[in-house]
């Protein structure tokens, strides 16, 4: 199997770094490619041992997979650029956010192609990533495809729509949750505790209950904690007289509306 990575940045990085490391890939089947930064492109040969793809493209054209990993506003013209290159057995994978796969089909026609969301936590092989996929794509190229998307972390199909969702939820929310982080961090340190201390515990309580999520329904494990007229409960009463669900709520409504807008932005 032959993957081009058609744009260099965090996320192409991560993706490359898992498929080595799951040894889905060997380095060298693996190419990069990316608009006009050489010495990017130059990094990943050598921190990976990947291919920098030549001026002819020749990679390309024998690629099984082209994974989209640039900016949404790049998106047009990277397609303007390999679309005379692809064969038409190449599957496109794309983890550009908002842009359909109607907008990529207009310039790579009926190619199979597939979106997916994968978020930062790929670097450590842990990103929640939802995936759709067109009618082109073979049952065979599916398997593929989650073989691919499982070496960075866990995949979860859905219907394209649901893909602005994914977005919000599993795309935008590690930012979200480092974010409470920060709060609970900063109000550590307003009551009494040092910085370090309050980083080190707020580190550690996160760490621990993210693997307690993978065992029990989230509101068993709140209820657990949370005594009666408890200190927890006094937290949660707070959280509750001040609209936190709500405001959770928005903020994935905005951030999933904000994906919505990307797509009609560039079809």
């Amino acid at each position: 199997m032959n993957i081009v990575c058609i744009g260099a940045g965090s996320m192409a990085e991560s993706m490359i770094h898992g498929w080595i490391n799951k040894r889905i890939l060997k380095p060298s089947d693996i190419s990069v490619m990316n608009k006009s930064d050489i010495d990017r492109l130059e990094f990943l040969r050598d921190e990976y041992g990947v291919n920098i793809v030549q001026k002819e493209k020749a990679e390309l054209k024998n690629a099984d997979f082209a994974l989209l990993a640039m900016k949404p506003k790049d998106v047009k013209a990277a397609l303007c650029g390999i679309q005379d290159d692809l064969s038409p057995d190449t599957v496109i994978l794309s983890v550009v956010a908002g842009v359909p796969i109607r907008t990529i089909q207009k310039y790579v026609g009926n190619l199979p192609i597939a979106r997916a969301m994968p978020n930062t936590s790929a670097k450590i092989g842990k990103s929640a990533t939802g995936v759709a996929w067109s009618e082109q794509v073979t049952l065979e190229q599916q398997y593929e495809l989650r073989d691919l998307l499982s070496s960075i972390g866990g995949v979860t199909v859905v219907e394209e729509p649901q893909l602005d969702a994914v977005t919000a939820v599993a795309g935008s929310g590690p930012a979200f949750i480092y974010y409470f982080a920060e709060a609970m961090t900063e109000a550590g340190v307003a009551n009494g505790l040092s910085l370090e201390d309050s980083k080190k515990l707020v580190r550690q309580t996160f760490s621990g209950a993210s693997e307690m999520l993978q065992y029990a329904e989230f509101a068993e494990l709140r209820k657990k904690v949370t005594s009666p007229n408890g200190t927890t409960a006094a937290g949660i009463a707070s959280l509750e007289e001040n609209n936190f669900k709500e405001i959770i709520g928005e903020c994935i409504n905005q951030a999933a509306s904000r994906s919505q807008a990307l797509g009609r932005e560039f079809e």
